[in-house]
This record gives structure tokens, sequence and C-alpha cells, in this order.
């Protein structure tokens, strides 16, 4: 049996809005299995589905770069160690230079890039190199993505870099590109419309909310007509055309775009998928003063 810390049941509360109890219960009748201990709740009725971002924790920055005509762009982020250097005026710059020339160049993957000449005889690992030695922290380019269109490229960086949107659509405003990309900010879709829903995420969607009928007491037989239609309301929540546009809630996404359509979207949020190591402060001060 897995040891369940506060940490891990801070963790699923944060992830669920259950209370604290519930949440120590999910994650001991799961042994430990954050994803299972989510989905335990939800088929008990006792959450909604957890929040996508998951823990964010790693420090830096989510830069854009899109051309003056919109015809290419980027989007990249870059972490570092703490938040104080994720401020520095040096890392900041550092962060724009490499998303600028993501964008204006091709590379297949991270090593590509960090292989790649920006400077000179400098690659961008030895830009990255240096910027560690001179700010002190570990710096490192984590993930980036680059569109080139016929139809119109723009870019959305919410709260000083937390948040990311790059978004291709077929054609229209910058300003109709920028509503589209701070509607994936705020909304976080993870598909464009029911035919780019991934299956696999279908399928376990439809297999919690099967299980939750179930614990409902409704009867097998109409357990299934009840999916199809909470899988309706899963559809307006995750596929980008069927959200509330959040500017007017009188009208959706596909109403907003008309004619035109989104092609691609990108969506980084800072650190998503890494955990920091917790730590305790005072001990930290503690051994600071002892050394």
């Amino acid at each position: 049996m897995a040891q369940i810390t506060a940490g891990m049941v801070r963790d699923l509360r944060e992830k669920t809005g259950a209370g604290m109890m519930d949440c120590k219960k999910a994650l001991n009748e799961t042994d430990g299995d954050m994803q299972k201990a989510i989905d335990y709740l939800r088929e008990k009725g006792i959450a909604k589905a957890a929040k996508k971002s998951g823990r964010i924790a790693a420090e830096g920055a989510v830069t854009a770069y899109v051309s003056d005509d919109g015809k290419f762009g980027a989007v990249a982020e870059i972490n570092c160690e703490t938040d104080f250097t994720a401020n520095n005026e040096n890392f900041r710059e550092l962060a724009k230079k490499v998303t600028k020339h993501i964008a204006e160049n091709d590379f297949a993957d991270l090593d590509a890039l960090n292989a790649s000449k920006i400077e000179g005889d400098k690659t961008v690992s030895d830009l990255v190199t240096e910027a560690t030695a001179t700010i002190g922290e570990k710096i490192t380019v984590r993930r980036f993505t680059k569109y080139k269109t016929d139809g119109l490229i723009t870019s959305y960086i919410h709260m000083g870099g937390k948040i990311g949107v790059l978004v291709e659509i077929t054609g229209g405003t910058h300003e109709l590109g920028k509503d589209i990309a701070m509607q994936i900010a705020a909304a976080n879709p993870s598909a464009i419309d029911r035919d780019s829903v991934d299956a696999a995420e279908l399928e376990h969607e439809k297999e919690v909310l099967r299980k939750q009928a179930l614990e409902e007491g409704k009867p097998e037989k109409i357990v299934d007509k009840m999916v199809e239609g909470r899988i309706n309301k899963f559809y307006k929540e995750v596929c980008l055309v069927e959200q509330i546009f959040v500017k007017d809630n009188e009208k959706t996404i596909k109403d907003v775009l008309g004619s035109e359509k989104v092609l691609n979207f990108t969506r980084y949020q800072l650190g998503e998928g890494i955990e920091k190591k917790e730590s305790d402060f005072a001990a930290e001060v503690a051994a600071q003063l002892n050394q």
C-alpha cells in the first residue's frame, strides 16, 4: 500500500475541489494513483472533471512571436528555477530571441534547435549555457510549436507568460485571431471540434460517466442513453467551436468565426506536467544558518 501524504491529499483537492477526507479515502482506495483517485471521486459524484492544467510548479516564461504579415509564428516554453529569474530582463530577452529564431527557421525537434546557429558561431545551446552561467540558474528550452500558413496566425500571452497560445485560422482579421487565442487561453479546449476529440479521451469520459450513472442507481437499460446525453455536455466543454465565447455569452466560438475556420492551435501553460521537489522552507533557512 502506497503511503498517502498530506501533499498528495492537497494536490487532489486542488485538482477536484473535493473535501479533504474524500480525497484521502480516494487515494487510499486507489493505492495513491492520482488519476484513478480523480476518476473514483467523479464516479462517486463527489468531484467534477479534473482541472486540465495539473499542478503548475516550474518557473520561466511562455513566449510567442508572429511575423508582421501573420504568415508564420511560434510559441515556446523556456524554464528556469525561480520566479525571480523568470522576471529577470536577461532571461526575458533570451526567451524572446529564441522564440523569434524558432519562428524564422524550421526545426524538427529540440536537438536540432539547440544545435542551430543563432548569433555568429554561437548555437542556441551556447546561448542557454552562457545565460545559465550568468544568471546562476539552470535554464532550458522545454518545448516549442511553429506554424506557417496561407491564412492567418495570431498569438496571445496571458499573465506575463504563464499561458501562451498560438492559433492558425483560415483568414479574417487580427482582432478575430486574438479573440480566438484569448478564448483558448481562458477555456482550455482540448480539440477544435467533435471530429478531432482524442478517441482515448472520449472513451475514458464515457466510462467515467457510465460508472457515475450506475453509482446514482440508474437502471442499466437507460444508462447508455444518459451517457450519450452527458457526452454532449462534455463536447461543449472540450471542443473549441462549441464553447461559449468568453467575451459574449450569447455566442459560441462557431458564431464568432463566421465563415472562417480554426486549422490548428497550441496552448502552453507554464510548468504543466512538471513537479518541483517539495521542501520545508523553515528547514532550509535553519540549514543555511548552520552552514
